[in-house]
């Protein structure tokens, strides 16, 4: 169902505000240069400072303007079952053609906590689920097991998995049905977890280079490995540029380089530093995009 590459789209902001315009040509961008899907609202999209309002407004604009071209994923999680089971009926509203649902954060739920917590959702709202798993932001890690009791629910359909940890995801794989999608959430981990069951990634390094990522994963999944190792090798040091500062620090920096949107985030994030900012513009020069 989601397989390739697919963009943990940024917000771009304009004066505090949502900038709409630069997101629907940002969407185009992605598209025109064959990315497999779109996702908006997630970590990359700054969705902890979006209002209730904005969320929606970012998923629907991102539906509406990307009009069937690619799927759209869009983030739907909180720390909270009450406010993720609301934020993910009103994704399904808007036309969302599934929903990303990250670990409950900071209140660290136990693994029968965040069955209960996914299930509910999955239970009450009528659309496919990507379950989100990043310990190292939300202080809690998803075990194969109970990614496997979610994977029983028919419309929990696949894993974004963040950790990083190609033995966790070689368990994972082993128990899940063989239609559950695993999509990396690193950057650099992508070919390596193809190779133990992986379907593509969900990257935030594709908002700079949607068709080299996309590109990877297609050769991976058409059997050209050699040629799938190879872009793995050229992509890692522009893929590691892009988390030299907390995510999407150095990625909206990079955009703002190419002149694609304006190098604004929100509070508590900050522009990127100057250390930062050289690494950034070494790393995109080199690569041909300034």
């Amino acid at each position: 169902m989601f397989k390739g590459a697919f963009t943990a789209l940024v917000t771009p902001f304009s004066g505090g505000r949502i900038d709409t315009q630069a997101l629907r040509n940002h969407v185009d961008f992605q598209i025109e240069k064959g990315i497999d899907g779109l996702v908006p609202c997630g970590t990359t999209g700054e969705a902890s400072t979006l209002s209730h309002e904005e969320h929606i407004e970012v998923v629907r604009i991102t539906v509406e303007h990307t009009a069937g071209r690619v799927p759209v994923i869009a983030g739907s999680g909180s720390n909270s079952t009450a406010e993720a089971l609301e934020l993910t009926g009103r994704v399904k509203e808007v036309g969302a053609d599934a929903c990303l649902m990250i670990t409950p954060y900071y209140n660290k739920p136990t693994q029968e906590g965040l069955y209960q917590h996914f299930s509910t959702v999955a239970e009450k709202v009528d659309i496919p689920m990507v379950l989100y798993n990043v310990p190292g932001r939300t202080g809690v890690n998803m075990l194969p097991e109970t990614v496997a009791r979610l994977a029983t629910i028919p419309n929990v359909v696949g894993l974004k998995d963040a950790t990083a940890d190609l033995k966790q995801a070689s368990y994972t794989r082993q128990l899940v049905p063989d239609d559950f999608i695993i999509l990396s959430g690193e950057d650099t981990m992508v070919y390596p977890l193809m190779a133990v069951g992986g379907s593509g990634i969900i990257s935030v390094t594709s908002n700079i280079l949607p068709g080299e990522m996309a590109k990877l994963c297609r050769r991976f999944l058409d059997g050209d490995m050699a040629g799938a190792a190879e872009l793995h090798h050229k992509l890692l040091s522009i893929c590691d540029a892009m988390f030299v500062e907390t995510n999407p620090i150095p990625v909206k920096a990079a955009l703002a380089m190419m002149g694609r949107i304006k190098n604004e985030l929100r509070l508590p994030l900050v522009p990127i530093s100057d250390k930062g900012a050289a690494s950034v513009r070494a790393a995109i020069t080199d690569f041909g995009l300034i």
